[in-house]
């Protein structure tokens, strides 16, 4: 499959409403309602020699994100896993990105509120290598946003949901244009929070310290990551952490799926070191996702 072409004009198959459709015939109605009021959740994973990483915690997540948006989604984690299973032996695929969506489709609703249109689900999987590129050897370049994560008052902040990545989007854009790979975001309070699709941790005198996931997404790599520090006897402080004290930490990296563990060498004025500790942390992760450990 062609990395350069259009999403929509691919080679392939993709798993819709139970079946396995031809890749370009993988369409929704423009009055579906997810487009116009973002009612839609999804799940990014990767799988590595065609065993998917942490998946049924990633199918559980999306259940439990459907059920945050008043959204049930009509589909067990069994079957969940067996959909993404044919949808990577469809494509014939064993090291690649594997995307889950669950959305509101097109019924007799086509306003705010459309619990009688029906709840569809879609996979898809491709090929995709290093979301930051070289960033993997000499640390990724991060602006600092001027959006912040809102307060679980005002989202469903521990829902991994469509709508919540508009201000990611626009945070992107404008890094992108200023040469960066990405941008930290603060949250409502100030406080250190994330970058738009991965967690982020900090070292400082061999302690790691990470933002607290109470207005943003405790992602599964961050887990991961912290229980893999927390078995090498490393100090992990989940805290609150003001973006003033960025200028005292000497190393930083980035957790996600499509991230899995890239060092920070720069976040606006302040500057990091891509040091063993990182690089640590950085390789056991490939370890343990490859099943090497």
């Amino acid at each position: 499959m062609a990395t350069a072409s259009a999403y929509d004009d691919r080679d392939g198959f993709i798993w819709m409403d139970g079946d396995l459709i031809e890749w370009r015939s993988a369409k929704v109605h423009v009055l579906t309602h997810a487009m116009h009021y973002a009612s839609a959740v999804f799940e990014g994973e990767r799988a590595y020699g065609g065993r998917i990483f942490k998946s049924e915690a990633h199918s559980q997540r999306l259940l439990e994100s459907g059920a945050a948006m008043d959204m049930p989604i009509p589909y067990s984690v069994d079957q969940i896993e067996k959909a993404k299973a044919d949808t990577m032996r469809a494509n014939g695929l064993s090291d690649a990105y594997v995307r889950v969506l669950a959305w509101r489709g097109s019924g007799p609703d086509m306003g705010v509120a459309a619990a009688r249109n029906p709840v569809r689900m879609a996979v898809a999987t491709w090929e995709w290598g290093a979301y930051y590129g070289d960033a993997k050897m000499k640390g990724a370049k991060l602006d600092i946003s001027k959006w912040k994560r809102p307060s679980p008052e005002t989202i469903p902040s521990h829902a991994k949901a469509a709508g919540l990545y508009m201000i990611c989007t626009m945070s992107k854009h404008a890094a992108e244009a200023k040469g960066c790979s990405d941008a930290l975001m603060m949250d409502y309070r100030g406080y250190v929070a994330e970058a738009t699709g991965a967690n982020v941790f900090f070292v400082r005198d061999g302690k790691v310290h990470t933002p607290m996931p109470d207005c943003f997404l405790n992602g599964i790599t961050r887990q991961t990551v912290i229980g893999m520090m927390k078995d090498k006897g490393i100090e992990v402080v989940e805290r609150h952490i003001m973006p003033d004290e960025l200028e005292g930490f000497e190393q930083c990296w980035l957790t996600g799926t499509a991230a899995e563990v890239t060092p920070v060498g720069e976040i606006g004025p302040y500057r990091f070191e891509v040091g063993a500790l990182t690089r640590d942390i950085a390789t056991s992760y490939e370890q343990l996702v490859r099943g090497n450990h």
